[in-house]
C-alpha cells in the first residue's frame, strides 16, 4: 500500500515539495567551517573575517574550527567525511592541488570528495633576501645567480609547500640552479635568512612585509599576475621579465560531495555578497588578499583541476617527493 502510495504522481510531487523546502529552510542551526590551517594561517583569517557576514546574511551562525595538519590534508579528510547536510563546509587552499602530485597517500580525492562552492581570496608570495646579497632586482639576481651556479640556497616553509613550488616555478623559467632549505612553518624560515643563514627565500607576503618595511629584509617582487593590494609598491616577477610567471595562494570553500544543489548555490551567493562588501574588502586587502569569488560553483570546479595539472607538471619536472 505504501509503495503505491509513493509511485502516485502527485504523491512523488508532494515529497519533492517538502524537500525543497527543508532544503530553502537552511540553515536553521549554526554552520561549521573545518578549516585546515593553523590559527592565524591565511585560510584561517580569511574566514574568521568572512564568518560574521555569512552569520548576518543567513541568520545563523558561521563558527571556525582549525583541523590543520599534513599539509591541509587532516581537515580535508575531515570535510570529505562530513555529512553532506550542508551544517559542515570547509576550506581547501593552494597547496591542496599539489598535495595530490607530491605525496603517497591523499586520504581523498579532490575532484570526487568535494562540491565546490567558490574561491574566496588569492594572495602572492614574495621573493625576499637578506640585504648583503647585492642583487635588487630580477634581473640581477639571475646574474647573480648564474654565476653561481647550485651555490645559492632558498628557504621555504616546507617541500611541496606553494611558496616552494612557486619558486621551482621561477628557477624553471630562469634556467637556475639554486639548494632548497625546507624549514617546518614560514616564521622558522624568515628567521634563518633575517639572521642571514639562508640568503634567499620565498614567503607569504603577509607574514614577509612587516621585516621588508623595517629594512630587515629586501623584497625583489611579487608572484601574482598583478602587483599586490598588500605591497603595491613592488613589482611582479612577470613584470621584471618574466612573463607568464604567476604563482598565487588562494583559499576557497567547499562542502562534502552531495550536499544538496540548492544548499550549495545560497552558500556561493553569500559568499559572493560577502566578499563584495566594503569593509570585508578593505581588511582582507590589508593582509594582502585580493577577493576573487568565481563566478558559479563550476568555475570553481574548473580552477582547481587547471591548478592540479598545472603544479602537478611542475612537481613533477623538479622530482619533487614527500620527505
Amino acid at each position: 500500500m505504501l509503495k503505491s502510495i509513493i509511485r502516485h504522481p502527485l504523491a512523488i510531487a508532494v515529497l519533492c515539495m517538502a524537500a525543497g523546502a527543508v532544503q530553502a529552510a537552511w540553515p536553521e542551526r549554526s554552520v561549521r567551517i573545518i578549516v585546515t590551517s593553523q590559527p592565524g594561517g591565511g585560510s584561517d583569517t580569511t574566514f574568521r573575517v568572512l564568518a560574521p557576514k555569512l552569520t548576518e546574511y543567513l541568520g545563523q551562525q558561521f563558527f571556525v574550527e582549525n583541523r590543520a595538519g599534513a599539509s591541509g590534508n587532516i581537515g580535508a579528510e575531515a570535510i570529505a567525511h562530513a555529512a553532506p547536510d550542508g551544517y559542515t563546509l570547509g576550506t581547501l587552499f593552494s597547496s591542496h592541488t599539489s598535495n595530490v602530485a607530491v605525496m603517497k597517500n591523499v586520504p581523498f580525492d579532490l575532484l570526487r570528495d568535494f562540491a565546490p562552492i567558490t574561491n574566496a581570496v588569492t594572495m602572492a608570495n614574495m621573493l625576499v633576501e637578506h640585504p648583503s646579497i647585492p642583487a635588487k632586482n630580477l634581473k640581477e639576481l639571475v646574474a647573480f645567480a648564474k654565476a653561481r651556479p647550485g651555490q645559492l640556497q632558498y628557504a621555504t616553509s616546507g617541500v611541496g609547500a606553494n611558496a616552494h613550488l612557486s619558486m621551482v616555478l621561477l628557477l624553471n623559467m630562469t634556467g637556475l640552479s639554486m639548494v632548497h632549505v625546507p624549514y617546518r612553518s614560514t616564521p622558522s624560515a624568515l628567521t634563518d635568512v633575517i639572521a642571514g643563514h639562508v640568503p634567499l627565500m620565498m614567503s607569504n607576503i603577509v607574514v614577509a612585509v612587516p621585516h621588508v618595511r623595517s629594512g630587515r629584509l629586501r623584497a625583489i617582487g611579487v608572484t601574482s599576475a598583478q602587483r599586490s593590494s598588500g605591497a603595491p609598491e613592488l613589482p611582479t616577477i612577470a613584470e621584471m621579465g618574466l612573463p607568464g610567471y604567476e604563482a598565487v595562494q588562494w583559499y576557497s570553500l567547499v562542502a562534502p560531495a552531495g550536499t544538496p544543489r540548492e544548499i550549495i548555490l545560497k552558500m556561493h551567493a553569500a559568499m559572493l555578497r560577502a566578499l563584495q562588501d566594503p569593509a570585508v574588502k578593505k581588511r582582507l586587502n590589508e593582509d594582502g588578499a585580493e577577493p576573487t569569488p568565481n563566478a558559479t560553483p563550476e568555475e570553481f570546479g574548473a580552477m582547481l583541476k587547471s591548478e592540479m595539472l598545472k603544479w602537478g607538471k611542475v612537481v613533477k619536472s623538479a622530482g619533487i617527493q614527500e620527505e
